[in-house]
């Protein structure tokens, strides 16, 4: 009996941990998709976890600590994410608008390999600072759980704002929660 209740427990446990790092999650536009602003997330309020990673479109190295004193939007996302694809040309968008204010916008690819990621962000015109988690460790820190995943951080280093998914119109939301923090 206690043997089938601690392996209960393992298994809730690698269950749990397996949807915390988001690494097959990709959430679109669908009713069972979850909600585009997830105040429950428990990074919302908290300083962001750090990274430090050499981008794979010749944008060089790219961490938290260099980004402080900016707004900045950390998007989660893969090259087969079909929301992705939907979501990457808005986030292009708002980089190249609010840029000069102050803001930038770091995608962070899920994918297995680091193949095609280039080509994706080329094909779609995105032009920010593109990094490849290729063990998953910073999605284990900000656990996205479901891609595309956007993170809004203050010019602190706070998180305020996340959404999960994209959603039509939802740039809309992300854009005036940037303008909030610039």
């Amino acid at each position: 009996m206690k043997l089938a209740l601690q392996l209960r427990r393992a298994a809730s446990f690698v269950f749990t941990s397996f949807l915390a790092i988001g690494t097959g999650a990709c959430a679109g536009s669908s009713p069972d998709a979850l909600g585009a602003q997830d105040a429950s997330h428990p990074l919302i309020g908290n300083p962001s976890p750090s990274f430090l990673l050499d981008s794979v479109n010749g944008k060089g190295k790219v961490s938290m600590a260099g980004l402080s004193g900016k707004v900045v939007v950390v998007d989660f996302w893969a090259t087969w994410c079909e929301p992705c694809k939907k979501s990457f040309p808005k986030l292009q968008d708002l980089n190249a608008r609010y840029k000069a204010s102050g803001m930038i916008v770091v995608g962070l690819s899920e994918d297995d390999d680091k193949g095609g990621i280039r080509e994706f962000a080329n094909s779609l015109g995105a032009d920010f600072p593109l990094l490849w988690d290729s063990d998953k460790a910073i999605a284990g820190k900000w656990q996205p759980g479901s891609m595309p995943a956007t993170f809004i951080i203050d010019r602190k280093g706070l998180v305020r704002f996340m959404h999960r998914g994209y959603h039509d119109g939802e740039e809309l939301e992300i854009e005036k929660e940037v303008k909030s923090l610039l």
